[in-house]
């Protein structure tokens, strides 16, 4: 078998590697930042099977949506009866401007419908449309009254697999006895820079990844890949004009109006807004009209690293591996990126067969991304 690792022949003839009257210094021309994984941080645990689940839990819901309303009858139509209990008390939008509340005093779950006092309290009634979101106040009870029926949720698993991130060293003898210039050990610098990509890459599918449609624990012909971030999200992806405001670029009325909808859906607390490079500069310009100068001022800021609203403080993360116009909001709190167990990234040497030094650099990981209705997604701008 021929050799096809690093060699001195391979290292070119224009400006070799092999030391001459060079300066003792190799630069590095590519980017390799991991600025997600850094601010994740490790993970407490590690995945214990190729196949990582979890589990999810929620509080029973205390909101439904209005389909239609029957004012002679005082019938209202809900997605789901199942969430109300006679004793509710419930504001239908705005309670029709009004303030209206209203108590249900029946309810029919196979018919998907609800009986209401209406003007409940001396409010005064408003009108109800259809898909107008529902308020579940709280329940009074009957003093004396028997015990009602229990209502629970049940817990769901969530899963993703894991993902086995690989490259291959390989330095001839004379390649690693040789003087290099701005590098000891040949070896070494090759797994430092294999280690780079590695590292670059995990975080671009900890984005951006998707399991394979079938067969997700793989095959001796099915890679397994793990699910990314922005696979996860679904509940909470706006667009402009889709649940924000309309607009190209990321504006502050967009990210705030994001924000709120997630905070509103969820008990959540986005903390990393992580950018691409011309969203990035758009949460620059927020503070633009508001910046001042005096005639002593040498520098020129135009960052913001961390944006404060009223539903969190979040740090602002610039990742080269966001796709262009799309923004996530995250609860770090609630994700882990983690190896399988005794997988970490490492250095494994292989079987010597002739005058050379290889090995393998291996790593194996997942990504554990908890209660998704916790984080959003922002897409399509300009």
């Amino acid at each position: 078998m021929s050799f096809t690792g690093k060699a001195t022949y391979s290292a070119g003839s224009t400006l070799p590697e092999i030391a001459e009257d060079v300066a003792d210094l190799v630069a590095i021309n590519s980017p390799h930042e991991t600025p997600l994984l850094d601010a994740l941080g490790d993970a407490a645990r590690v995945a214990r099977s190729t196949v990582h689940e979890w589990l999810e839990d929620a509080l029973l819901p205390n909101s439904d949506t209005a389909l239609d309303f029957d004012s002679g009858t005082a019938v209202l139509t809900v997605n789901d009866a199942g969430n109300f209990r006679i004793g509710d008390q419930i504001v239908v939008g705005d309670g029709g401007g009004s303030g209206e509340v209203m108590l249900v005093d029946a309810t029919n779950a196979g018919a998907g419908t609800i009986h209401v006092v209406r003007g409940y309290g001396g409010t005064t009634p408003g009108a109800v449309s259809a898909d107008d979101p529902i308020r579940i106040l709280g329940n009074a009870a009957l003093e004396g009254a028997d015990a009602p029926s229990p209502r629970f949720t049940s817990r769901a698993r969530a899963q993703n697999v894991t993902q086995i991130f690989s490259s291959v060293v390989e330095v001839s003898g004379s390649e690693l006895a040789v003087r290099q210039v701005g590098v000891r050990d040949e070896l070494d610098w090759q797994k430092n820079q294999r280690l780079k990509e590695l590292m670059r890459d995990l975080e671009n599918c900890v984005i951006n990844g998707v399991m394979p449609a079938l067969n997700v624990q793989g095959s001796a012909t099915v890679r397994r890949t793990m699910r990314g971030i922005a696979s996860f999200v679904q509940s909470n992806r706006f667009s402009p004009g889709s649940g924000i405001p309309a607009g190209a670029t990321l504006t502050e009325a967009q990210l705030n109006a994001a924000l709120r909808n997630i905070w509103s859906g969820s008990s959540g607390q986005v903390d990393l807004i992580v950018v691409g490079g011309p969203e990035k500069r758009a949460i620059n310009s927020f503070i633009t009209s508001s910046r001042r100068y005096d005639a002593s001022a040498e520098t020129f800021k135009d960052a913001v690293s961390v944006y404060e609203s009223d539903f969190g403080v979040c740090r602002v993360v610039l990742s080269r591996w966001v796709p262009a116009g799309t923004v996530l909001l995250l609860d770090s709190s609630r994700i882990d990126v983690m190896p399988l167990s005794g997988r970490s990234f490492h250095y494994k040497p292989l079987a010597t067969t002739g005058d050379r030094e290889s090995g393998q650099l291996i790593g194996e990981y997942t990504l554990e991304f908890r209660n998704e209705t916790a984080h959003g997604v922002i897409s399509g701008l300009g």
